[in-house]
């Protein structure tokens, strides 16, 4: 496959080194400085566009890959509220879109560990539940998309909560959600049960980032020859 890359920082650098190992080749690599090319004649050459953005850029990016028919790989999170209308032109136009908030194979398999135990967890309501993430420095959305995925997944399974809510709360229905930023830490999330008693923490510790640029590249893999919206259950699949 011909791979554009959009957003050219650790992660991009991470995903052209494996997209390269597995016989793809990148013929673009865009980043602010020259994001312009985005626009030009040939990108309508590539296959798919794998984009690692920033929250307030992801949309147009999106958009700009859809004006030229090409299927887009999105890890950027921060944005959702716009992602109803880039489903919308899945379904109505025929674009490609593949979404993730963690490509890790890893982490989605917690995902689903996590919705079991939050079911099992309704037979005992003496457990407080809180979600905690630490990332890098350099994250600039707090909490993470893998953070609220995660309490999503607890509110969707468990009866007796009905949202989450940054850092500390008083509210019994509420999970809490905290933020920490530090060091080069590629991720670590951690969903906590606390009685008087005990404590149940159900942790993902990832050690690098080759495993979301895999996830990744196995995405755009999938998805350049099909149309429609997919998630990492597809892949999975």
């Amino acid at each position: 496959m011909k791979i554009a890359i959009i957003g050219y920082g650790r992660m991009g650098k991470e995903i052209e080194k494996l997209a390269l190992q597995r016989g793809h080749e990148i013929i673009f690599k865009i980043d602010q400085n020259n994001w312009e090319e985005i626009e030009s004649d040939k990108f309508n050459q590539v296959d798919v566009a794998i984009e690692f953005t920033h929250p307030e850029s992801a949309y147009q990016n999106i958009l700009h890959c859809f004006k030229s028919a090409i299927p887009v790989v999105s890890g950027t999170t921060g944005w959702m509220d716009d992602m109803g209308k880039v489903i919308e032109k899945c379904n109505k136009e025929g674009k490609t879109f593949f979404y993730a908030s963690n490509f890790s194979l890893g982490v989605n398999l917690f995902f689903k560990v996590n919705e079991y135990l939050a079911r099992l967890m309704n037979n005992y309501p003496d457990y407080n539940i809180s979600v905690e993430e630490t990332h890098h420095t350099k994250k600039l959305d707090a909490p993470s998309g893998t953070a609220i995925s995660i309490a999503n997944g607890i509110i969707k399974n468990m009866r007796r909560v009905n949202k989450w809510e940054k850092e500390s709360t008083k509210e019994n229905d509420v999970i809490p959600v905290k933020s920490y930023r530090t060091g080069n830490v590629p991720g670590n999330h951690q969903v906590i049960y606390e009685s008087e008693f005990d404590k149940i923490t159900l942790e993902h510790d990832a050690k690098s980032r080759l495993g979301f640029a895999l996830g990744a590249v196995l995405a755009a893999e999938l998805i350049h020859d099909k149309k429609g919206f997919f998630t990492m259950d597809d892949l999975i699949r």
